[in-house]
């Protein structure tokens, strides 16, 4: 089923504060500043001047050890390691722009409520209305021996922990209503009491009586990113999500997961167009079709078949290294990323790769099959806004800056010229910008005495 079009294509972009991908940093092109705020501040202004909606950073909190249950081939070839924290990376480029959204990666699993929430609120302020959070809940043990636990809970217990964080959150994002703040110089009066109340949450998990120490931000709360594939992140994302990042290798898959999400939404008394949905792509733009294969190839060529392996036993949680590299991918009970697994097997199942293989394939992996001329670029991504599969698309490039300076300076023109994409920013904060309304603060006082 094809949409009417109505709004326009949204784009964000996927980062690590530190390496990405696995081959990239070998570019010739790539730059190499990831302990610089110059490297960041000036990838912020290359995609604030293309009119994206959005940069954030994954983020995990441990170098991981899925591969040969060791951190030796992680560190070699730069997988999961090093990782900067987030939080002052995008304060960094909020400073360097006016209009991009910026989100950073926190997990529920090793942080309490009320520091994510005065984090986020002050950056809220701080960025004139910006700041989204990515939601994770973690999934690799090599995080939680960090923080005094043998392995991680269960995802079912992870997700459980999860909805009472945003619960929490939420609540303490509204304890200060909106109009609190009085600044009555003459009077003396700073701020309305009547307005600001404790929160007095007593759950599973936590215990905070609150009220937050931040007032309520520009956006009320900030933007949510999630990207739960698996049934319980589904759910969480649908509940929680203003913005899903999900991976899919075929159009099919993202058709239906677009309708599955959006459906999940309205169960839960949502609205689905105040969830947008965007899936990942990696794109290698040339010239023409020729210049883009030969950009792919070079950049094939920087993965070796182990630092692809040791990325997909990373996002999957399982160790592949234990297994014949020159057989095919085995059936495996995954616990880390359901979503990369899902399409790990779809595209082994598809080529018939061995291991090895799918190693080489997963390390350069060009989410999105974005590989080609502008036109071609544009036209795949016009049949997946139109198909339902997409409201957008959440970029990663292959390399960095050098990336996104092509595909802002080849194929945003083309979008633009479409009418898919923005020539100018809509508002001044990332929900005005995403089309997304602004959250009125629930009356904690009323539900309290109900």
């Amino acid at each position: 089923m094809s949409r009417t079009r109505t709004g326009h294509i949204h784009l964000g972009a996927f980062m690590n504060a530190g390496p990405g991908g696995v081959g990239g940093w070998r570019h010739l092109d790539a730059e190499l500043g990831w302990f610089s705020p110059a490297y960041y501040q000036k990838i912020g202004r290359i995609l604030e001047a293309a009119l994206f909606d959005f940069v954030f950073f994954a983020d995990t909190v441990g170098i991981p050890r899925s591969f040969g249950n060791s951190i030796e081939d992680h560190v070699r070839y730069g997988v999961g390691a090093p990782r900067l924290d987030p939080i002052p990376v995008i304060t960094l480029i909020a400073a360097a722009t006016e209009k991009l959204g910026i989100g950073a990666t926190v997990s529920t699993g090793f942080q309490q409520p009320y520091n994510v929430a005065r984090s986020f609120a002050s950056l809220d302020h701080l960025s004139g209305g910006r700041v989204g959070w990515n939601v994770v809940t973690s999934f690799q043990d090599a995080e939680a021996l960090n923080f005094g636990n043998e392995k991680l809970p269960g995802r079912a217990e992870r997700y459980d922990r999860a909805n009472e964080f945003l619960e929490v959150t939420s609540k303490l994002w509204d304890s200060w209503g909106d109009g609190s703040l009085v600044l009555d110089k003459a009077s003396g009066a700073f701020a309305d009491p009547t307005r600001v109340h404790s929160i007095d949450h007593a759950g599973k998990h936590f215990q905070v009586q609150g009220p937050l120490s931040v007032p309520r931000g520009p956006q009320g709360r900030p933007v949510i990113i999630q990207a739960g594939s698996s049934v319980e992140g589904r759910d969480f994302a649908a509940r929680w999500a203003d913005v899903i990042f999900c991976s899919h290798e075929s159009i099919e898959s993202a058709i239906e997961f677009y309708a599955d999400l959006k459906g999940r939404a309205v169960k839960h008394g949502r609205d689905p167009d105040h969830i947008k949905i965007l899936p990942a792509v990696t794109p290698i733009v040339g010239r023409d079709r020729a210049e883009a294969d030969r950009l792919k190839r070079e950049f094939e060529e920087l993965v070796p078949a182990e630092a692809g392996l040791a990325r997909l036993s990373y996002h999957i949680d399982v160790d592949l290294s234990r297994y014949d590299l020159d057989k095919p991918l085995p059936p495996l009970e995954v616990k880390g990323v359901f979503g990369h697994f899902r399409e790990a097997l779809e595209v082994s199942a598809r080529e018939g790769f061995t291991l090895r293989q799918l190693g080489r394939w997963y390390g350069a992996r060009t989410e999105g099959n974005l590989v080609g001329a502008p036109v071609e670029i544009v036209d795949r991504m016009e049949q997946w806004f139109d198909r339902r599969a997409a409201d957008g698309f959440m970029t990663i490039p292959t390399h960095a800056p050098g990336a996104f300076e092509q595909f802002t300076a080849l194929v945003v023109p083309e979008l633009q010229r479409r009418g898919l994409f923005r020539t100018a920013y809509e508002g001044a904060t990332l929900r005005d910008n995403l089309g997304l309304p602004r959250p009125e603060a629930r009356d904690l006082r009323r539900r309290a005495a109900g």
